[in-house]
Parts: structure tokens; C-alpha cells; sequence
């Protein structure tokens, strides 16, 4: 798997497919290049560039200092891997805290983008999300087996509708590691830490970074369950870019696995003002 070494030493896995335009793919908090498994092929056959990358301390990735685990230096990772891989300009596909990162970098360092595509996430995080996020943050799951994590799922995430038990599958495989002891979580634990201490919402106004966006192709994408971006944000959102192709993702809680209808005809429109 390749992998490339910034220069506080950290080694950050990633994977770079297709040929053209290049889409850098950002991942959740926790999460990891898979939540990107499902649109992948999707945004291949529209004949792009798609690159992916494990944060530090998360998937494949080496762990760090945990102080280094913030959006700051999570977006100085980000295009140190385009350096790396010679791209001058490049379009983010952000969920969750990636379109955070993909924010952070429209408004300091905008010549090195080509776009940002937002995956249930705006300038104002809801105080609900925040609690769950808190209540899982570092803490291996209780359920003992995959099989056991993927029937919780099921259950339990009640806000995603219509869902094979393969995809919870899939989803709980590629983020949770079997032991004899038990699941244990593919990320760094001390990442709770890092996030609890840090403020787990931006102590900064984000809609100066939305704003910064003004220019560029932007698509932004909400679940209707979500309990991270509220209907009243997302509607901010597009009053301030009705330019932007936006679509609510329905049956989904946060976060949509992007190749829902909603998400391919947003995505693909978004790829050809590219």
C-alpha cells in the first residue's frame, strides 16, 4: 500500500486510482479511505482522478503526537500528499470533518483548489452530533464480534432506511479489528483526547470559511436524519450559494455512503463544472 512521510515524520496511507481531473477523497473523524468505497467507482467511470488518505492516527496510517491530531494540521497533511504527488490543483470530496478540512483550505490556501464537495457537513455542527460524537470518541464498541456490530447497526441506526445487511457488513469490517478479546477501534484512542481537549466544535466562525468558498464549484449534500447538520444550516447554506448543486439525501443519517441517487446526480454535476 503506498504511502508517503510529512515532515514531522508521520507515514499517511493513501491510494490514487484513475486518470484526469484529480478529486482528493477526505474522510469522518474516525473513518477511514473505505467510507469511499461505495462512490468510488462511481466517480472512476465519470473519468476522474480519485485520491484517498488516512489521516494520521486513523486506517493505515501512523499514529502521532496526539496535539497534532486537529484540522489544521490534518489539511497541512492533505496538500503535503498533492505536493507529493506533483498536483498543483485538486477538488475535495469532504465528509464530515474532511469538508471541514476542504473549508480550512479554501480560506487560507484557495489557489490549490479546483472545488469542494460537502458530505453532511456546514459551517455550524448541531449540539446533538456533538453528544454522540463525545459518547463513541476512542472507545472500542461493546458488541464482541463483526457479526454481532453489523446486526446492532441494523438495529439500532434506525434513521438509515432500506440498508443490506452487507453493507452494515462491510461498514463495520472495515472499521473495527477482531480479537480474541473483542472489537477494537482502527484509530488512534488518544484521538478523544485530542478532540475533547481541543473543543470538539470549531472555536472559530466557519461561516467566514464557507464564505470562502464563493467561487469555486461547490455541491453539499445533507441527510435528512442528520444529527450533525441541521435543515435550518443547510438551508443557510444554499441561500448564501444558490449556485451550488445541493440535494437532501433521503432515508440517511449522518452519513450518506454517497452513492445514493441524490449523491450520484449532485456529484456528477458538480464533476462537469469542474
Amino acid at each position: 500500500m503506498p504511502h508517503f512521510t510529512t515532515s514531522d515524520g508521520t507515514k499517511l496511507h493513501y491510494v490514487d486510482e484513475g486518470t484526469g481531473l484529480p478529486i482528493l477523497a477526505l474522510a469522518g473523524l474516525t473513518r477511514t479511505i473505505c467510507d469511499f468505497d461505495h462512490i468510488t467507482p462511481h466517480l472512476l467511470d465519470l473519468g476522474v482522478r480519485v485520491i484517498r488518505m488516512d489521516y494520521r492516527g486513523r486506517g493505515q496510517s501512523g499514529w502521532a503526537d496526539p496535539d497534532s491530531y486537529t484540522i489544521v494540521q490534518e489539511a497541512k497533511d492533505a496538500l503535503a500528499l498533492l505536493d507529493h504527488l506533483s498536483i498543483d490543483k485538486a477538488a475535495i470530496l469532504g465528509t464530515s470533518r474532511g469538508g471541514l478540512i476542504g473549508m480550512a483550505i479554501a480560506a487560507t490556501v484557495k489557489h490549490r483548489l479546483l472545488g469542494v464537495a460537502l458530505n453532511d457537513i456546514g459551517p455550524e455542527i448541531a449540539t446533538a452530533g456533538i453528544s454522540v460524537i463525545k459518547d463513541y470518541l476512542g472507545r472500542n464498541p461493546a458488541q464482541s464480534t463483526l457479526e454481532d456490530a453489523a446486526a446492532f447497526r441494523a438495529r439500532a441506526w434506525t434513521h438509515f432506511k432500506g440498508v443490506p445487511h452487507a453493507r452494515w457488513s462491510a461498514e463495520v469490517t472495515n472499521h473495527y479489528t477482531q480479537t480474541d478479546e473483542g472489537l477494537i477501534i482502527n484509530y488512534d484512542p488518544k484521538l478523544r483526547d485530542a478532540v475533547l481537549n481541543s473543543g470538539a466544535q470549531p472555536d472559530i466562525d466557519m461561516w467566514l470559511l464557507f464564505d470562502a468558498m464563493n467561487d469555486l464549484p461547490l455541491a453539499m449534500l445533507r441527510a435528512d436524519a442528520s444529527d450533525i447538520l441541521t435543515a435550518e444550516t443547510f438551508d443557510e447554506m444554499r441561500n448564501r450559494r444558490p449556485d451550488a448543486h445541493a440535494a437532501t439525501v433521503l432515508g440517511r443519517g449522518h452519513v450518506p455512503f454517497l452513492d445514493e441517487p441524490e449523491c450520484l446526480s449532485v456529484l456528477t454535476d458538480w464533476i462537469r463544472d469542474l
